[in-house]
């Protein structure tokens, strides 16, 4: 992980959980009709750092990889998130990413930290040794390295921090 991504990486409980220190639990537990509660956005967040940072600590010991090739779908999504920092709305989280209704904002919170911690530990445990040989495939851009996968991260939790934003009142 470069310094800026370890730095960035730093900044997400600023940007994440920032906007909500100073909220009540229902103002986190509750949201517009059919959209998220800032509660329920905090543990999406938590919910895929968690589980890429616990598929790479899986692959520890895994025969060094090679890149599948990506299909066109993949380059899109990786232009449209990568590049453009955006996006698409109107696209359902993958299911294993999807909150549950009834997340408190202990609950939420706690979780967001320790997929904070647990990529830290991805990146003492793997980094620089595996920077290039190891990857964990994203429900649309494919086969993503550590780095990229970091990169995801910074890039989708600043998208769903201005979603927080709004749901508190606050300007985006």
């Amino acid at each position: 992980m470069t310094i800026d991504q370890r730095r960035r990486l730093v900044d997400l409980p600023a940007l994440v959980l920032g906007p909500l220190r100073d909220r009540s639990d229902s103002e986190w537990e509750q949201g517009p009709a059919g959209k998220w509660t800032p509660a329920q956005i905090v543990e999406h967040l938590a919910l895929g750092l968690n589980l890429s940072a616990e598929t790479f600590k899986a692959r520890w010991n895994h025969a060094p990889m090679s890149r599948r090739r990506r299909t066109p779908a993949e380059h899109v999504a990786r232009f449209l998130i990568f590049g453009l920092q955006w996006f698409p709305p109107g696209r359902k989280a993958p299911e294993r990413t999807t909150p549950p209704a009834g997340i408190s904002r202990a609950a939420a919170e706690a979780h967001f930290l320790a997929g904070l911690e647990a990529w830290d530990q991805v990146d003492r445990a793997l980094m620089p040794e595996r920077r290039a040989n190891l990857f964990v495939k994203h429900p649309r851009m494919g086969d993503l390295t550590i780095e990229e996968w970091m990169r995801f991260h910074v890039i989708h939790a600043h998208h769903h921090a201005r979603q927080i934003r709004e749901r508190v009142g606050l300007a985006p």
